[in-house]
């Protein structure tokens, strides 16, 4: 049984080994095992009962994983993502006022979507019609999106009348243990700490609770209350409604999210052929997709792939192996549920701030020189947080890139879905404005 399970997972090849994957398991968990109390504490927002999203995260996490494990044999651990799980809450149910479930709804037609796309190869076609700058101006807008939430929370970032928003008040408790908890997690970061950023939320929450700066009501367990959110989408109202632009970015996002983290983890795992194409492309996407599916019926917002997979990697994770373990370590932290509401916003705040700025990391594939280039992916990185739309952002950078290039002539007919993108997009601000 071992030698089958080994020669399935090419160990010989791979020249991987049990101890290695199961430590690189370990390593890929800790680095993101954040997700476990950030995920709640933004959804919670929205109304979804932060117990119930805990184990959801946990078990949509652990599916995902070691569907990717299994299935495509990839050492990459899914979970819901980072600025997804913000733009379900801030965007869709606090601005846009639609309900958690609908939103939900929203979130399980992206993955079906993402799933007949799939099987069709159109995800490709979309992948190459999007310019790779405008792809990193989104990763990076989605950055200082997330990051100007947790200036938020922390307290650092308050409104004001006249200039929107102003500095908060630095005495503040909350915004000084935010600072603090900033300031240790870089520190360990810099210093390759291994789950860094829990440390840095546990070590925050531990002192809050230390000065009396936060309570706690405990919650039920996991399994009951995962009944508050498991089956509770509603995805006739997101039908009803028309949230066809939700599901859009929804699934927009997820898409070159889950591409990026592919291309960055399966290059520092050496596991890209020789003719740059990805061994098993369609089913580490069909895990994907799946996933999302998976983790709306659970009660949590979209699930995608996670670029500190390359943690994971750099132990020397080669096979699916690693991604199976870090799947089995989040299916037993569910029990962590019914502790969910331990956590303050002074602690997921800087760890909200910490990830928007490690996510800005992709703005330096953007060639600044060119105005045609640099003008669209601009617009994109700087509309995502203040207009609080990941949509507007991306839509102002597909419009912008289409019409510069028709007007200098540098347009190419081979881009016709390009072109289609930015029709859609323009029509739907005429649209927006009309209203």
């Amino acid at each position: 049984m071992r030698r089958q399970l080994e020669g399935y997972f090419e160990f010989d090849r791979l020249g991987a080994n049990w101890r290695t994957e199961i430590l690189a398991g370990f390593t890929t968990f800790l680095t993101m095992a954040y997700i476990i109390l950030v995920n709640p504490a933004i959804l919670a927002e929205a109304g979804v009962p932060m117990a119930a999203v805990t184990a959801a995260t946990c078990l949509s996490a652990a599916f995902g994983s070691i569907l990717m494990g299994v299935l495509a044999r990839y050492p990459i651990a899914l979970a819901p993502g980072m600025g997804l799980n913000a733009y379900f809450t801030y965007t869709v149910c606090l601005k846009m006022h639609i309900p958690w479930q609908t939103a939900l709804g929203a979130v399980f037609l992206s993955g079906i979507l993402f799933l007949l796309i799939t099987v069709a190869g159109i995800r490709q076609m979309i992948l190459r019609a999007i310019p790779h700058q405008l792809y990193a101006a989104v990763a990076a807008g989605i950055g200082l999106f997330i990051a100007f939430i947790g200036f938020q929370h922390a307290g650092l970032i308050v409104r004001d009348p006249e200039t929107f928003v102003t500095m908060g008040n630095l005495r503040n408790p909350t915004a000084l243990l935010a600072l603090l908890g900033l300031g240790l997690m870089v520190v360990l970061e810099a210093k390759k700490v291994r789950g860094a950023i829990l440390i840095g939320v546990l070590s925050v929450t531990a002192a809050a609770w230390a000065l009396h700066l936060t309570r706690w009501t405990p919650a039920p367990a996991a399994l009951h209350a995962l009944r508050q959110t498991a089956f509770q989408l509603n995805i006739g109202a997101a039908l009803d409604k028309g949230l066809l632009e939700i599901v859009f970015v929804f699934f927009f996002v997820d898409l070159f999210d889950n591409l990026g983290t592919l291309v960055a983890v399966t290059k520092r795992a050496g596991l890209i052929e020789p003719d740059h194409s990805i061994p098993r492309l369609n089913r580490i996407l069909f895990a994907d997709a799946v996933a999302t599916i998976f983790g709306s019926l659970t009660g949590t917002s979209t699930v995608t792939s996670y670029v500190e997979s390359t943690a994971g990697v750099a132990a020397g994770g080669r096979s699916g192996v690693t991604a199976i373990v870090t799947g089995l370590l989040f299916l037993v932290a569910v029990a962590a549920a019914p502790f969910a509401g331990v956590v303050p916003a002074a602690a997921t705040a800087p760890a909200l701030i910490l990830v928007g700025a490690m996510m800005l990391v992709p703005i330096s594939e953007i060639d600044w020189r060119d105005p045609l280039a640099g003008v669209p992916a601009f617009l994109t990185l700087i509309l995502i947080p203040l207009t609080y739309s990941i949509a507007n952002g991306l839509g102002f950078g597909v419009v912008a890139w289409a019409a510069l290039h028709l007007a200098a002539g540098r347009a190419r007919r081979q881009d016709w879905l390009l072109y289609l993108l930015a029709l859609l997009f323009l029509a739907r601000f005429l649209y927006l404005g009309a209203m």
